[in-house]
């Protein structure tokens, strides 16, 4: 299977320093800094990474799990809130929470949320975070018919 690789750099001490992470080669490079994950610096921080993955692997799920259930999806939104709180001397994510709203046609919605939920479930990421507590809001959105 896949072996996927990312890179953090990080120089200085923790609150004046700086960092990059680099994702897929170098393709994709993002900086960030103690600013922008325990204040509202620019840059990214590894939770909002981990979210954007998280709302990728569900989305992807979602498509194969609707498609498999003969509703292949047109288009599918998700963001993920990841909840970073102090914890004793450190810090946890307790919290992921998914918020999707998918264009389907011919699905309703009880089978909608049944399909969501295992998607939930199912995906990688979701199973790599379950110490933490994921919540999924889904709502289902009618197909524009062509």
């Amino acid at each position: 299977m896949a072996v996927r690789e990312a890179r953090a750099v990080w120089e200085g001490n923790v609150e004046q320093g700086q960092g990059t992470i680099s994702l897929g080669s170098d393709k994709l490079q993002v900086p960030y800094s103690f600013a922008a994950r325990f204040e509202d610096g620019a840059g990214s921080n590894p939770e909002e990474l981990i979210g954007g993955a998280h709302a990728g692997c569900f989305s992807m799920a979602l498509a194969k799990e609707l498609g498999d259930a003969g509703h292949p999806p047109v288009r599918i939104e998700t963001t993920a809130r990841a909840h970073l709180e102090k914890s004793g001397n450190g810090f946890v994510i307790p919290k992921v929470e998914l918020e999707t709203e998918a264009e389907v046609s011919g699905v309703d919605d009880e089978t909608f949320q049944r399909i969501a939920q295992g998607a939930k479930q199912g995906c990688p990421l979701s199973r790599v975070l379950s110490a933490a507590e994921i919540t999924l809001e889904a709502k289902l959105l009618s197909a524009a018919r062509t």
